[in-house]
């Protein structure tokens, strides 16, 4: 049975609203849209990803929290257990922008990298 649903591409800032036609887990149809919007629309729809900000605590650092960030796309499912394990992770400075937090988050293979510049207190 075939199915129509409605997806916003943000892909680029033009946010076109795209009608995907679908028969179980296959792409029957998408229109309108760019080339983009239909690469955006088949991972969306096979395995949404997000990226991710956050923070984590920071141990006798100039601040007690330290803003962190997914070095790729994470997959959408499973960012509750990502913020759950993002909650125990406790740095201890000096850490520098860019400085890899946690490696290898949850066996995703996406790191956690550090926002900005953190020294000790």
């Amino acid at each position: 049975m075939k199915e129509q649903i409605k997806i916003l591409c943000i892909t680029c800032p033009k946010g076109c609203s795209l009608e995907v036609t679908r028969e179980g887990e296959t792409i029957v149809e998408i229109k309108p849209g760019c080339k983009r919007g239909h690469e955006y629309v088949g991972r969306e729809l096979t395995d949404p990803r997000r990226m991710v900000a956050s923070t984590v605590r920071v141990k006798h650092g100039s601040h007690s929290l330290l803003p962190v960030y997914t070095a790729a796309p994470f997959p959408k499912g499973k960012i509750p257990l990502l913020m759950q394990t993002l909650r125990e992770v406790e740095v201890t400075p000096p850490i520098t922008m860019g400085m890899v937090v946690v490696a290898n988050v949850l066996d995703s293979g996406i790191d956690i990298l550090a926002s900005r510049d953190m020294q000790v207190k």
